[in-house]
């Protein structure tokens, strides 16, 4: 179970700094999509997700406070359930189902990881 962890933290992490960090890069106009967000708040998220996937993995990783692993896969679930909730009023389905999974690879890690014992050196 652990290995099955750290594979689902890994892949996460990756993808939540791969998109917190572009929507840091890229310009306001090239983020508004079908539903129309205010760019600070953007920007916002964008932060959130580059934290969260780095809270994935560099706590378990390091052995300091692993505790805050499961805490930061739960902060991005509540970006994922706004995710799946703007994507579904802007008519997206299919996008809204890989939202939906990939909140549910997140619930998966809070709860692996706040049931296990953290790793001792």
């Amino acid at each position: 179970m652990n290995v099955a962890l750290w594979i689902v933290q890994a892949l996460l992490a990756a993808l939540f700094v791969f998109a917190g960090a572009s929507k840091l890069v890229m310009s306001l106009d090239q983020m508004q999509g079908p539903i129309s967000l205010p760019g600070p708040f953007l920007r916002f998220i964008g932060v959130a997700e580059v934290a969260g996937g780095l809270g994935l993995v560099l706590p378990w990783l390091f052995r300091i406070r692993p505790g805050l692993t499961p805490l930061a896969a739960l902060g991005l679930i509540v970006i994922m359930v706004g995710a799946v909730v703007i994507t579904v009023m802007s008519g997206l389905i299919l996008m809204a189902v890989l939202s939906f999974v990939v909140g549910a690879l997140l619930v998966l890690v809070a709860y692996g990881r706040w049931r296990r014992p953290a790793p001792t050196r």
